[in-house]
């Protein structure tokens, strides 16, 4: 199934630009030119609105979750959360851009290009019986299918696609050579399948994305620590930039909140915990290192030992280096993040909403109200936040940094004390 947004002339309704999309199950819409669809407008957000599919019964559906603070309107109403049809409209604020919504059975998208794999990396699998999702032969250990190659790496899988770049998931048939002639077996080890995420040819031409892309790679080889992914590599292939990391196994926040619902205090608060144990590891690097971009995406719970691991650094900051970006999630950054002037104590603050979105299910943007001369989370209303919690979030989200919690050991002891 693919869906089709087509960008429409608001009076004459004809196309001025489409999109298509054939795998995803998030597609993301805004001016931030991380999202899916980049739509630079006044009236648009960085981050506007979201489409996510669901599955109720074995029905397919999408739903679109506004953002944005100029509004969302489907069909012309204005929406937070609302089901889409077939041949919907959707507009990004009043008077903002208008998209067109289509569900096609196939793509009508020109066919791709085929990317011949050399013979030494096509699979020489012939075993029949193998299940039709498995990446790797359950006999042999091959992979059964490579979409194409990439340097030393087989791609099995496409992982997701943003505005500045795409993932996939890889085989490095290299080291799993290497495992062979150790007698290890081969397609399991984490060092031979990994992630590779590959800059976008129009992101290539930007030095601040480039910038950001090569700030990454180095900053993920200078870390070590378990709930940070692992480097292995950064390259440079026909003028497109990749780096190649961990497969962290696990499920993102986000996703797992829309799926089973608000969670418990106690498990909310340990998540968190968590989280500053890694964000404690970052700020006291040497320069202090700032993500930038903490929210429930980009916080995973890893499979094996159910612990957070915090991914994506495409925004990271060393401390010193010249102020200025505006990068940060609407609802979940700091007021002095999004005047481009980031502190440690910023991502201290995204902790506060992130909280607000594990227990209630809702978008943060959704509890900001007008206090004084800056915008506060007004969290009288939510039966799971107690006294304490409450009297936690409220200073690490305070609007002057100097009044938060200055680290991230001493907010993480403050949210343990919730516990007791």
């Amino acid at each position: 199934m693919t869906i089709a947004l087509t960008l429409l002339d608001p009076e004459r309704q004809n196309s001025l630009q489409r999109w298509q999309f054939e795998h995803e199950t998030v597609i993301r819409i805004g001016r931030s030119p991380d999202n899916d669809i980049v739509l630079n407008h006044s009236l648009v957000s960085r981050h506007h609105l979201e489409l996510r599919q669901t599955e109720n019964r074995g029905v397919s559906r999408w739903q679109l979750s506004n953002l944005g603070t100029n509004g969302s309107f489907l069909n012309g109403v204005l929406v937070s959360k609302a089901l889409v049809l077939d041949g919907a409209s959707i507009q990004l604020a009043n008077g903002g851009p208008l998209l067109k919504f289509q569900v096609c059975e196939t793509s009508s998208a020109q066919p791709s290009l085929k990317i011949a794999v050399p013979a030494a990396l096509k699979s020489s699998c012939t075993h029949s019986g193998n299940p039709s999702d498995n990446l790797f032969c359950i006999h042999c250990g091959q992979p059964l299918r490579v979409e194409r190659v990439i340097n030393q790496y087989c791609v099995l899988r496409t992982l997701g696609r943003g505005g500045m770049g795409t993932t996939y998931l890889v085989w490095n048939q290299q080291q799993a050579e290497a495992q062979r002639l150790e007698n290890l077996s081969v397609g399991t080890s984490r060092t031979s399948l990994l992630v590779l995420k590959e800059m976008n040819a129009d992101m290539s031409r930007i030095a601040k994305a480039r910038e950001l892309f090569e700030r990454e790679a180095r900053t993920l080889k200078s870390l070590n620590h378990p709930g940070i992914p692992r480097f292995f590599d950064f390259f440079v292939e026909n003028d497109k930039k990749y780096l190649a990391m961990e497969v962290v196994h696990g499920e993102n926040l986000e996703t797992l909140i829309f799926q089973r619902g608000p969670r418990t205090p106690q498990q909310a608060i340990e998540w968190m915990i968590q989280t500053c144990e890694v964000l404690d590891y970052l700020h006291t690097r040497s320069p202090p290192i700032i993500h930038r971009d903490i929210k429930p995406a980009n916080l995973l719970l890893r499979h094996s030992n159910q612990r957070i691991a915090v991914i994506d650094f495409g925004a990271v900051k060393e401390i010193g280096t010249p102020a200025g970006t505006r990068i940060g999630a609407e609802g979940y950054s700091a007021p002095e993040q999004n005047l481009g002037r980031p502190v440690t104590q910023s991502d201290l603050y995204a902790i506060g909403p992130t909280l607000v979105f594990l227990l209630t299910c809702d978008f943060p943007n959704k509890f900001y109200r007008k206090h004084n001369r800056s915008y506060r989370l007004d969290l009288q209303g939510i039966p799971t936040i107690s006294p304490p919690l409450r009297s936690v979030i409220e200073r690490v989200t305070e609007p002057l940094h100097r009044d938060r919690y200055q680290t991230a050991q001493e907010l993480a002891e403050a949210l343990a004390a919730c516990l007791d």
